[in-house]
């Protein structure tokens, strides 16, 4: 699929950009990121691996588009991790009493 990144023109498919990222550690994940096999990578750090450019080059939004035309799932910076899960209300009411003093 032809993408363009940083005024230029790439041909990927989703298989060169699954063996691109094979071996490489993800970094810390700060705000939009991309699942590649079971991995969350930063959309900056996918970028510049597979553009072979400075991360300056790029917005995480032309990479973010180009990842989602691959078929991978992308993620926002304001998703995060699932919520825990809430408290039954047996639960939430012996939170608002509190523990009994000793």
């Amino acid at each position: 699929m032809r993408c363009v990144i940083a005024r230029f023109p790439f041909e990927f498919s989703k298989q060169e950009v699954v063996d691109a990222m094979k071996g490489i550690k993800p970094e810390v994940i700060t705000g939009e990121s991309v699942l590649i096999g079971r991995r969350h990578y930063p959309v900056k750090q996918v970028g510049e691996v597979i553009t072979r450019q400075d991360r300056r080059d790029f917005t995480s939004g032309e990479v973010t588009r180009a990842m989602s035309r691959l078929g991978f799932t992308c993620r926002n910076g304001e998703e995060s991790a699932p919520a825990a899960p809430a408290l039954t209300p047996l639960q939430a009411a012996s939170a608002l009493l509190g523990t009994p003093a000793s």
